[in-house]
């Protein structure tokens, strides 16, 4: 029989076992940290970015981000810091000290970021540039700034010789297995699979070239290694990757083999082995006219640039005025080719083709961002329809919605996410120049399960800077930021830099449709009586089914869906593109989707019409 306790000895025994049971999990706690260990050369809190500042009052080590989000208010802001490691800059975005002073007078970032001014400039015309309407200069001097900076990082237009080599590397993507090879649990040295599968992507390459050029295979290949040739390998996986930044809609199966490909090669391991690496530094329109010499770098000053490399478009014009501006587009660059060419330097030819480039970069970026502004411009139509039913407010539950907004939050939630796409796609080509750099930078990786199969889990250094540096600068234009300002890259939600790319380049592929078929509507209903019964019978008039789309478009394309689940949604910056996306899934179940379909609309995979 158990001896009586008293009180006294009942609460003292309840505390020792507290107290066993706390040191118990402590020691729990200590091994799973253990299992985890800090790395010290990485930053404190995101433990992905390398240490940049030391903060001498915490005493801790941050990456530039981290220290700004842990210090940006409070005590905390008075923290005294100590620089670890001097910021350097790319070498794209070295400037000369005259340009740096130019740009900064001129200003070089849009500064009514969202407005109208921003859209002129990113669309000019030649008649905008030397015409009745640029007699600003302080405009000129901004599109001239902005093209001697972008120039570092656009790629140069393919040559004909060169699409015929790119036509053989995506043939011999088509057949590999790369990855089904490589990226896979396997007791089996993936050192060695790697440099098996490199071996045999190179055998591939090289007999499509003796199959279609017999005289330049027997080169390639006549008693010759593959380090013998890596010069050309090189050159071949540069001309897809060259290609593909202006052409992102392609090679969408292939471009991930090539991508893993050259990362695997720039490992120590598989460099030493192979003898040789698949990366190439990517050809720059700056890179083509530094050859020329000093003298062939004063194109990029030359305001006649403005009219030999914007872009011609034909909207609100007349066949004749088209057809004037193009010929002053071509004598524009005929001037421009004569001038600066030169016996030791490029040729007229070359100079063509890096202004082709230029004009290339125009077109593409306002092809990407013009959607943009017009849908920021058609989503200031609801600024007060907060009491009307064509509110914008959410609720969490509601037709799928994770977030509960309220009319103005919502309105400012979706212009704040419209803001920073608008500047993603005005610096998308140099974000693209940063995702090279970080994807092939030689650093190890890591394989996971994100919950969408196995993927390659890699730090974005580069890409994560410039991100947070457009988003401070959209959120410059706002007194109040609606959600959380964090942005995923190297995680399991944004595995790296090619998951971040494949994220954005999607958003002018969900904006155009939705923009073309409420501008298409009103053309629709005007030629044809029996589509505009029908939308009046179905709506009332023509103006409420173009705000019946909008309005659902800027309820449900911004409502914190399309994650893998509930724990995973919510308002950061990358949750904007994932219920975009998510919209697009289920446009087929809406009310107005057969209004979609006469409109000419098909998918939202860049081919919507």
């Amino acid at each position: 029989m158990d001896k009586k306790r008293t009180l006294k000895e009942l609460l003292e025994g309840a505390e020792t076992t507290v107290n066993d049971e706390t040191s118990d999990q402590e020691g729990e706690m200590k091994d799973e940290d253990n299992n985890e260990p800090i790395n010290p050369d990485l930053c404190i809190d995101c433990q992905r970015m390398p240490k940049e500042l030391l903060c001498e009052d915490c005493g801790e080590p941050f990456c530039r981000v981290c220290f700004q989000f842990a210090h940006r208010g409070g005590r905390r802001k008075k923290h005294k810091v100590k620089v670890l490691v001097t910021e350097k800059k790319p070498e794209f975005e070295k400037l000369d000290e005259e340009e740096a002073k130019e740009e900064e007078e001129a200003g070089q970032k849009d500064e009514n970021l969202p407005g109208e001014a921003s859209e002129k400039l990113y669309s000019h015309s030649g008649y905008f540039a030397l015409g009745s309407e640029s007699g600003n200069s302080d405009v000129s001097k901004r599109i001239l700034a902005g093209i001697r900076r972008c120039s570092h990082f656009i790629p140069m237009r393919l040559s004909y010789e060169e699409r015929q080599v790119l036509r053989l590397l995506e043939a011999a993507l088509d057949v590999s297995e790369y990855t089904d090879r490589v990226d896979i649990i396997s007791y089996k040295s993936k050192a060695r699979r790697i440099v098996g599968q490199l071996r045999e992507m190179c055998s591939v390459l090289a007999g499509l070239v003796v199959s279609s050029n017999m005289k330049q295979g027997q080169q390639l290949i006549e008693d010759k290694n593959f380090s013998d040739n890596a010069e050309w390998y090189k050159t071949v996986f540069e001309i897809g990757r060259r290609y593909k930044v202006m052409n992102p809609e392609r090679m969408r199966d292939t471009f991930g083999k090539l991508c893993y490909m050259v990362m695997d090669s720039r490992l120590p391991e598989i460099r030493e082995t192979m003898e040789f690496d698949l990366y190439k530094p990517m050809k720059t329109v700056y890179g083509v006219l530094k050859k020329g010499g000093p003298q062939t770098l004063k194109i990029l000053s030359d305001p006649l640039i403005i009219d030999a490399t914007a872009e011609v478009r034909p909207e609100g014009k007349s066949r004749r005025m088209v057809s004037r501006m193009i010929k002053q587009k071509e004598a524009s660059i005929e001037k421009l080719a004569s001038t600066y060419t030169s016996a030791n330097g490029l040729d007229k030819e070359q100079i063509r083709v890096a202004l082709y480039s230029i004009g290339d970069f125009n077109a593409y970026t306002n092809k990407n961002r013009l959607p943009v502004l017009r849908m920021m411009k058609r989503l200031e139509q609801f600024e007060d329809a907060g009491s009307s039913q064509y509110s914008l407010g959410i609720r969490y539950g509601h037709n799928g919605a994770r977030l509960t907004h309220g009319h103005e939050k919502q309105y400012l939630y979706v212009k704040q996410a419209l803001s920073l796409w608008s500047a993603v796609m005005r610096d998308l080509v140099e974000l693209w120049a940063y995702a090279d750099d970080d994807l092939f930078d030689g650093n190890r990786y890591h394989i996971a399960d994100t919950g969408q199969g196995f993927n390659r889990i890699k730090s974005c250094p580069k890409v994560y800077k410039k991100m947070y540096s457009i988003l401070g600068e959209v959120q410059h234009h706002f007194d109040f930021w609606v959600g959380i300002p964090v942005i995923h890259l190297g995680d399991d939600a944004v595995p790296n830099a090619l998951f971040f790319l494949d994220k954005y380049i999607q958003i002018p592929s969900i904006l155009i449709p939705i923009d073309r078929t409420v501008q298409d509507i009103e053309t629709l209903t005007r030629n044809n009586s029996y589509v505009k019964d029908y939308a009046e019978a179905q709506y009332g008039s023509v103006e409420n089914l173009q705000m019946t789309i909008l309005c659902d478009y800027f309820k449900h394309g911004f409502d914190g869906s399309g994650a893998d689940n509930y724990y995973f949604a919510g308002s950061c910056v990358d949750a904007t593109s994932t219920s975009s996306c998510e919209f697009c899934n289920q446009i087929s179940k809406k009310d107005y989707y057969n209004f979609f379909l006469l409109a000419g609309f098909t998918n939202f995979n860049g081919e919507g019409y």
